[in-house]
């Protein structure tokens, strides 16, 4: 647009020298070429338009914004249109107490009141995109600086309006999910009604007062405690069931051994021993005792 400007320009100064008297008309033929040829030049140029990838291009011809986008590639377009370009890719947006991990320097994290009156800290990431389709809406009624005008409040109002409703121990523990879900869902609304997609919510972290984290420390802490001791008093209950166990075994054994072995039994055994013994390659002489004692067994070894 602007090489098309000047070579507007350039050309009026040409015309105009011709028209001048002596000597300036001298130059006015030439002025008027390089003007030409400027013009040409900017028709050119300004006729032919590069959407790079990821992006889309919104034309508007004289300040009225027309619906039809220019996807990524190259196109031919009136040369006096004003085309503007918006990412469709994923965006991340990020407010963090760390001054490094989002676009605004310093602690730029959400801090929230909840139902039971205790300031909680949150940081989150919004991803999010441009909707193609609605890249000319976005462009007609709010312009390129939808993330300061659409994202970042939208995106902190829906975490205050929604923690309210939550205590402070419940944000941080058994209702972290729902309040996601909560969240995600009031800010993909408002996201849609003005031209943006939101990919995902992340809660990154959530910082409770010092003395709630000492609190539930604490009852984290006993409720340890209260798990050990009852795995001791478990592991001790199985220990005396296995004394038990094994007194009743070993009772019963001399229970059998005193009822249960007569005489000719034992005699019957200990005939057996001796046989044994007499098959033995370290048994040279065996003496049996005539009476019921044990026999005695003579060795050269």
């Amino acid at each position: 647009m602007l090489i098309l400007i000047l070579g507007v320009i350039v050309l009026v100064v040409g015309t105009v020298l011709k028209r001048s008297p002596e000597p300036g008309n001298r130059f006015g033929g030439t002025v008027t070429i390089v003007g030409i040829v400027i013009l040409v030049l900017g028709l050119m140029t300004s006729s032919f338009k590069v959407i790079e990838p990821g992006k889309v291009g919104v034309q508007a011809l004289f300040g009225k914004v027309e619906d039809n986008i220019l996807e990524s590639g190259l196109h031919v377009i009136n040369p006096l249109v004003e085309v503007t370009t918006f990412s469709v890719q994923t965006e991340n947006y990020t407010m963090s107490a760390k001054s490094n991990e989002g676009p605004v320097e310093g602690d730029d994290a959400i801090r929230v009141l909840s139902s039971d009156g205790l300031e909680v800290t949150i940081d989150l990431s919004v991803l999010y995109k441009v909707n193609p389709i609605k890249a000319p809406f976005i462009l007609q009624n709010i312009g390129n600086d939808y993330v300061d005008k659409i994202v970042r409040p939208v995106t902190r109002t829906a975490i205050r309006d929604n923690a309210v409703s939550y205590a402070a121990v419940d944000l941080y523990s058994t209702k972290r999910q729902e309040f996601q879900f909560k969240i995600n869902k009031t800010i993909s609304d408002n996201f849609a009604k003005n031209g943006l997609e939101v990919q995902q919510i992340l809660v990154r972290n959530i910082t409770l007062p010092a003395t709630v984290r000492a609190s539930i420390e604490s009852k984290i802490q006993a409720e340890q405690d209260a798990q050990k001791m009852q795995f001791v008093l478990q592991k001790e209950r199985q220990e005396a069931d296995r004394k038990r166990v094994e007194a009743q075994g070993i009772a019963d054994y001399q229970k059998i051994l005193s009822t249960g072995l007569s005489d000719k039994q034992l005699q019957y055994e200990t005939i057996k021993a001796q046989k044994e013994i007499a098959l033995s390659p370290n048994a040279k002489v065996i003496i049996i005792g005539g009476g019921k004692g044990n026999p005695i067994m003579l060795s050269d070894k």
